[in-house]
């Protein structure tokens, strides 16, 4: 056992001394692009690949280094989780990102990922109008405040602030709030799109008042002149692989934008005028203008100190949830996302060189094909309603067993229930006998393949196997649930009804891990790599690549063949 600890060890500093010295032959890049499609699965960009342009995705696939097997370890793929193991290398049993939204043990109140209330946004205007906001965490949150507080590790950002003294630039740009925050880290500086507004914003965790480049943008009012305009389509309708399916009934029909193109935007006094544009591809236009806007105006790429961007482009998890993968909307928008990376990589070319850039593309989750595409293809799968799980059958029984006559689920958020502790404590019950009792019989319901007790998650009295661990590393004692609910594969379970959602991922199945990564630029050689690799791979990999420690709850393997093997 000895010998066999020592050559593991010996291989490892072997390793680590020879990428070491094999980066340090070069210089460092000069700015680190870390680009995250929101809900790209990994086989979506080699499905449109021959009708792509030149620039974009083919330049990935021609000139860096294409991982084809990338999938997640975790079980709750959702956004915010998703980033922040982007950001952190580190599985969300550490870093603490468990949901998009979870429940405050001490308040008993719902509380958004990124919300704040310590920090409010910049300026009179707010970023957040829940009447128009179709995302529902951000109906969760109390405040307007945002900050990366929540995250309990430290980025790779944070890493490389560390390393060259404060004086590397850093920022994260997305639509979406925790797009844009996760990966800033705690160093960085954040900005995402206001849905009331129609600007970028921030708040004042980053700054007091905002630069005048951005006050500048958004004066711009860029969004603003795509006033009583329509996203149509970019080609000829009969060249589409989905031409025929620009109306189904299980995709989402938003009031005034409707399930077929043209879709129209509507007047800018329109409440829903700027979230119609985040439903659009219009939502990527306006983060890459932002985008190139910061690039200029911060000089990036400009001094000694290697610099860092993370660009997160929210419209394709906008077009799964409303429309669907297998739709029109999805196809012209993949087609869209291409023209955009390839604008992003020329104009990087032209103010930093992409020889002195290191890129990097991911995605935070993948996603599934809405449940009722599903049964059309022969699968029997149907959509699960959270709030009748207090009121079904089953679990009025246990509540009479226990004594209990009102609810006991105080609440389902995805993918945990939470029940009322206090209640329990003054029934006298004994918790885990509870949690035992609920998910033997959630296990009896149509369309749930798992419900697992969290106190035999936090005490590890489950059986080995490979979903088990991946539902162990989502979970966190003070955040997460007292139940973890799985549904079957393709079935619909979530919490929102209010308005239903083509389709929703968020789920250990192979439809909702499975992702791209792909490496280019500087001294990146063109490859594709079948192995089996992972998301927490890429932080251990831009650390040894530009030299800084590794953040603190890193768990992943360097990729050999990026750092120069």
């Amino acid at each position: 056992m000895k010998i066999k600890f020592l050559f593991i060890f010996l291989a490892s500093a072997l390793v680590f001394c020879f990428t070491n010295s094999a980066i340090a032959k070069d210089s460092p890049p000069k700015l680190i692009l870390q680009i995250t499609v929101d809900g790209l699965r990994g086989d979506l960009p080699g499905r449109y690949l021959d009708r792509f342009g030149e620039g974009g995705f083919k330049y990935l696939f021609d000139k860096g280094m294409v991982y084809t097997n990338a999938q997640y370890q975790h079980s709750n793929l959702e956004t915010v989780v998703g980033h922040a193991v982007l950001a952190t290398g580190a599985f969300p049993s550490a870093h603490g990102m468990v949901a998009n939204v979870w429940m405050d043990r001490e308040t008993g109140q719902l509380g958004y990922a990124v919300e704040d209330s310590n920090y409010e946004m910049v300026g009179a205007t707010g970023g957040v109008d829940k009447s128009s906001d179709i995302d529902p965490t951000q109906a969760a949150a109390t405040s307007e405040g945002r900050s990366p507080r929540a995250i309990l590790c430290s980025t790779f950002s944070d890493e490389l602030a560390k390393a060259t003294a404060g004086h590397a630039k850093i920022f994260g740009v997305s639509v979406k709030d925790r797009g844009a925050i996760t990966l800033a880290g705690h160093a960085g500086k954040a900005f995402w799109f206001s849905k009331k507004t129609g600007g970028f914003v921030s708040s004042t965790y980053y700054y007091d008042q905002y630069p005048d480049w951005v006050n500048a943008w958004n004066e711009r009012a860029l969004a603003d002149t795509y006033s009583e305009k329509a996203w149509e389509l970019l080609s000829d309708p009969d060249s589409y692989v989905y031409k025929d399916s620009d109306d189904r009934p299980y995709e989402t029909a938003m009031p005034g934008y409707g399930r077929v193109f043209p879709h129209p935007f509507g007047k800018k006094d329109n409440k829903l005028f700027y979230t119609f544009l985040t439903l659009s591809p219009v939502g990527d236009d306006l983060t890459l203008d932002f985008s190139k806007s910061l690039i200029t105006n911060e000089k990036l790429g400009k001094d000694a100190a290697t610099d860092y961007l993370s660009v997160s482009f929210s419209s394709t998890d906008y077009m799964n949830h409303v429309f669907g993968v297998a739709s029109l909307e999805h196809e012209d928008n993949m087609l869209r996302l291409d023209r955009t990376l390839a604008d992003l990589f020329k104009f990087v070319d032209e103010k930093v060189g992409l020889k002195n850039t290191l890129i990097v593309l991911c995605a935070d989750h993948g996603v599934p094909e809405a449940p009722e595409y599903m049964a059309e293809l022969g699968m029997a799968v149907d959509r699960l309603v959270p709030s009748k799980f207090d009121v079904e059958p089953g679990i009025a029984a246990l509540k009479k067993r226990f004594g209990i006559g009102k609810e006991l689920i105080k609440m389902y958020e995805h993918p945990y229930i939470y029940l009322d502790h206090q209640l329990i404590r003054e029934k006298g019950l004994d918790l885990r006998e509870v949690e035992h009792a609920i998910a033997e019989e959630m296990m009896k319901f149509d369309g749930i393949a798992l419900a697992i007790s969290g106190t035999d998650i936090k005490n590890g009295r489950l059986p080995e196997a490979p979903i088990i661990a991946q539902i162990r590393r989502n979970f966190h004692p003070k955040r997460s649930g007292d139940i973890y609910v799985l549904q079957e594969p393709y079935w619909y379970l979530y919490t929102d009804e209010s308005l239903p959602l083509c389709t929703m991922h968020g789920t250990p199945w192979r439809y909702d891990t499975y992702v791209p990564i792909i490496f280019a630029g500087k001294n990146i050689k063109s490859a594709r790599v079948n192995r089996l690799v992972h998301p927490v791979d890429i932080v251990s990999t831009l650390a040894l690549y530009a030299g800084t420690p590794l953040p603190s709850g890193a768990v992943g393997n360097p990729l050999l063949e990026v750092i120069g093997e």
